[in-house]
């Protein structure tokens, strides 16, 4: 089976679909880390294990958001490299790197546990559920270097073509993950801190897994002393890419963690419902993400090339294939509201259900916005102006904060401000990117 995609080569939407579908699929076994725990917890335990589980996914994805920011960007390096064909620099790259991304995973893993207590007091947690949501998070930090290795690893065989091998390894992971899920809530009733051990044996599985693969497997991945070595100029790349893409990734989550400390003061039921609502459109709009990180990478090997004209027909593929997915899936998702949120709350909490419904009816309409931006996102990174993409972020992600906070005050509003604030943001940050694209990549 090929495992490799050809970037520079062939017509532009096939290459990017033909290469984001194993990471689409990928990310949607990902995905189901935490939403297996979501679903079993919200059945099995209760309400309030369910939002004790939102929230700790919360802090979560803000936490690993530095180490996948970081890996992401030192991907767009890789690729850039590799469609150079300069393997000595790009071996060089990939020692420095690891070594680089390693020690401030370590740290983060480190500083997570010491402050697990001013973490959990940041966000707002209601007192019922703060011993849930530590003990579900102090089993949950032990994965931090875990979600390094499957991180970098990954990011070394994408940038190179290869999103089918990391695909492989999250499916098993993934279905472990469920499997021991089942076993530890249901017949061995270990409550939270079940689920969060399925997790960690899952990523135990993807992250030291792949990365002997990849060691064993990958011929660029096999380096000799000249390689052992912090050269000054990779390492320049490298830490202008993946620290100005982590910023931006951690800026995105951390406006997220700040509407979740909002979307807590209102309650349980609130808190329910959001977490509800965010798996679901975890699933729904993760393609397009997905699809703008391949992008990022197809832009990067192309640039390398020196194949700009390329670039330019990708993008005009990229905003069609963006326009129809998030048209069908936004029709998905406004017709089955109910049912996609039965799937993790019982039918008689209808409090909760009405919440979620009303979110679902106001965000999902704007899909195309989120695709949109994701898209810039992947382009600007693959170009090699990160810094563009933290624009965007902030754009987006400030707006939204702020219109959350000041219009969620006004009593007859009150959550509804926290949702429409959403939208808002991601076509202010759409226009900013488009009129980024017009000033800073002009046509060969």
């Amino acid at each position: 089976m090929k495992t490799e995609t050809n970037f520079l080569e062939g017509k532009e939407s096939k290459v990017i679909i033909s290469f984001a579908i194993p990471m689409i699929i990928g990310n949607i076994f990902q995905q189901l880390y935490n939403v297996a725990d979501t679903i079993i917890v919200g059945k099995f335990i209760g309400p309030e294990a369910l939002a004790a589980v939102g929230s700790a996914f919360s802090i979560m994805v803000l936490l690993t958001s530095i180490i996948f920011g970081l890996c992401m960007g030192s991907s767009a390096v890789f690729s850039y490299l590799y469609g150079m064909k300069d393997i000595e620099n790009l071996k060089n790259s990939f020692f420095t790197s690891f070594c680089f991304i390693g020690i401030i995973s370590l740290l983060i893993n480190i500083a997570s546990l010491v402050f697990i207590d001013e973490i959990i007091s940041f966000i707002n947690i209601p007192e019922e559920i703060i011993i849930d949501t530590k003990k579900y998070l102090q089993i949950i930090f032990y994965g931090i270097v875990l979600t390094y290795l499957y991180n970098y690893f990954t990011a070394v065989m994408r940038s190179m073509g290869n999103s089918i091998t990391p695909l492989i390894f999250l499916i098993i992971s993934a279905l472990i993950n469920i499997l021991l899920d089942i076993v530890f809530v249901v017949p061995l009733d270990m409550g939270i801190a079940g689920a969060a051990y399925a997790t960690i044996i899952a990523q135990m599985f993807s992250g030291i897994g792949l990365c002997i693969y990849c060691i064993v497997k990958v011929p660029q991945f096999r380096f000799k002393r000249r390689h052992l070595h912090f050269n000054k100029k990779i390492l320049k790349m490298i830490t202008n890419n993946s620290v100005l893409s982590s910023i931006q990734q951690s800026i995105m989550n951390f406006g997220i963690l700040l509407i979740q400390g909002l979307v807590n003061s209102f309650g349980v039921s609130v808190m329910a419902a959001f977490t509800a609502v965010v798996k679901i459109e975890s699933f729904a709009y993760m393609p397009v993400q997905d699809f703008g990180n391949a992008f990022s990478i197809f832009v990067a090997q192309n640039k390398g090339a020196g194949q700009l004209k390329r670039i330019h027909k990708g993008i005009r593929s990229a905003l069609k294939i963006i326009t129809i997915y998030c048209l069908i899936i936004t029709s998905f998702i406004l017709i089955f509201a109910k049912p996609l949120l039965y799937i993790f709350i019982n039918k008689d909490k209808i409090e909760i259900l009405n919440i979620g419904t009303q979110y679902l009816y106001i965000v999902a309409v704007f899909y195309c916005l989120i695709g949109y931006l994701f898209m810039f996102y992947g382009l600007f990174r693959g170009y090699g102006r990160p810094e563009v993409s933290i624009i965007l972020t902030i754009a987006s992600l400030g707006t939204r904060v702020a219109l959350a906070y000041t219009l969620s005050a006004i009593p007859w509003i009150g959550i509804l401000g926290i949702w429409w604030s959403i939208p808002i943001g991601w076509a202010i940050a759409d226009i900013i990117g488009l009129i980024m694209v017009k000033f800073l990549l002009k046509k060969p």
